[in-house]
């Protein structure tokens, strides 16, 4: 087989319409158009959304939805995830230092997920009060920042 060889399957390709060739070709004086209006001019349609002055939907229906422009810059740690930081004392230049927050973030919240075994000293980083709680009791302690809501 060679590529001038090859064609498409039998009925897999239709012949394009040809409009405006004469009353026997079946597409001829409106070409398919029907007759006057806007859809009958060249060029002439509306808008997408548009539902003939009716208010569109997108108008009609409540909007919903928030981006927050913060969020990407507020990191959140697990606390099953200060095992893999060396040393005892924990802040946000530590924590990327050890790749658990993106180089550009500018704050960190721990959050309660998993556990820790370990004492260490939380430096400058937003807690939860679930991770708090977890971090003194295994006789760690923090400073400086109170628990976020």
């Amino acid at each position: 087989m060679r590529l001038n060889e090859m064609s498409p399957a039998p009925g897999s390709k239709k012949t394009r319409l040809r409009v405006g060739r004469g009353a026997s070709a079946g597409q001829g004086k409106t070409c398919g158009r029907g007759v006057k209006g806007k859809r009958a001019r060249k060029g002439g349609y509306h808008k997408v959304g548009f539902e003939g002055g009716q208010m569109p939907i997108q108008r009609r229906l409540p909007k919903f939805g928030f981006r927050s422009k913060i969020a990407p810059l507020v990191a959140e740690v697990r606390l099953s995830e200060l095992a893999k930081v060396k040393g005892d004392v924990i802040d946000l230049d530590v924590l990327r230092a050890s790749n658990l927050v993106p180089a550009f973030s500018e704050r960190a919240r721990i959050v309660l997920s998993g556990g820790i075994s370990r004492a260490v000293t939380v430096k400058g980083v937003h807690l939860t009060k679930g991770a708090k709680a977890a971090i003194e009791a295994a006789g760690g302690k923090i400073e400086a920042v109170e628990a976020a809501k």
